[in-house]
């Protein structure tokens, strides 16, 4: 009865680490999409933002080790192995936690950190123009809230191309052709849309870690005390 509880265990343990590498590599995934996509507009979110692709890469690459680690203990019957496993994804659990809670505070950073970013390349504009028309033309926008913040950058009526796309190349851009959209509102609003397809993601795999972890504690004990009838 014993063998048979330990088998069925470390087969259950074994199957959820595999579940749970796959959400590694997902976080993983994720973390490159989203500093693929966010490359070009990094001139606006500064450091603190940008940062967050790259701890998410790092995040996942440390579960699918966690989740190697645990699948190796359930297989060769490890009770050293399952332990530390068990420990580390106690620590991964509360660090995602962390950075969770830590998220939602700081959710209020995210309009004065962009409103900052786009301030600044917006002062700078000569320097920042590729960049500038780069997020207008993909946000179909133009300036910061309203076209009318160029004006005084550029000390004339016409606008970047790329505040109106829809117009003919041999035509001046002005106000009245321009885009009403203001780029920073229209990359919070991206942004935030982003932000909730993590938050779904970062739920689905913080459960699976939570089952993950109450089966390698059964297993644990199983192997315990399979080790002591022995």
């Amino acid at each position: 009865m014993v063998d048979c509880g330990v088998t069925c265990a470390k087969y259950s343990v074994f199957f959820f680490n595999l579940l749970f590498a796959l959400t590694g590599i997902a976080i993983l995934t994720v973390g490159t999409v989203i500093f693929t996509a966010f490359n070009h507009y990094q001139n606006f979110l500064g450091e603190g933002l940008w940062s967050t692709p790259i701890v998410l890469m790092a995040i996942g690459a440390i579960v699918f080790i966690i989740a190697f680690l645990g699948c190796c203990g359930a297989i060769k019957e490890s009770s050293c192995m399952v332990l530390t496993f068990s420990l580390l994804l106690i620590v991964i659990i509360a660090f995602e936690i962390g950075i969770g809670a830590f998220g939602y505070v700081r959710q209020d950073d995210l309009n004065a950190a962009l409103d900052k970013g786009f301030n600044q390349t917006l002062k700078d504009y000569k320097t920042n123009e590729k960049a500038w028309d780069l997020v207008q033309t993909e946000m179909k926008c133009c300036g910061i809230n309203t076209p009318d913040d160029f004006i005084p950058v550029l000390n004339s009526t016409d606008l970047p191309r790329s505040c109106c796309l829809s117009l003919a190349k041999d035509k001046p851009c002005t106000k009245t052709d321009a885009s009403k959209t203001g780029c920073k509102p229209a990359l919070l609003k991206y942004l935030s849309s982003q932000s909730t397809i993590l938050a779904g993601v970062a739920v689905a795999v913080g459960l699976i870690q939570i089952v993950g972890l109450g089966y390698a504690c059964c297993l644990y004990r199983a192997f315990r005390k399979n080790y002591e009838a022995v």
